[in-house]
């Protein structure tokens, strides 16, 4: 079983206790969340916390989805350009028949 630590966050003016496995990465995590709960704060004056918070949530979630679709082009790039090698070490390795 994972060693986890508890660790207090401060996100939105509230501070949190996490039981987390590392701490830095955790620690990240709560500095992300809580710029872009500021930012979606600052653009969107006297809104209620809980707004704040859901559209904070959609920014986050849509940016995952990029980075998704980013690995995913990439992966499909990586997989040809491996199998096109794989084909042209085949056709230098495999000797030429006879005549």
């Amino acid at each position: 079983m994972t060693d986890r630590k508890k660790l207090k966050v401060k996100i939105f003016d509230k501070e949190y206790s996490l039981l987390v496995e590392n701490e830095d990465v955790a620690s990240e995590l709560a500095k992300y969340v809580n710029s872009v709960m500021e930012e979606t704060k600052s653009e969107l004056r006297n809104q209620p916390t809980e707004t704040i918070a859901i559209i904070s949530a959609l920014n986050i979630a849509y940016d995952l989805f990029v980075e998704k679709n980013r690995f995913k082009e990439f992966s499909i790039q990586a997989t040809d350009k491996i199998k096109k090698i794989k084909l042209l070490i085949n056709e230098t390795v495999e000797p030429a028949e006879p005549s």
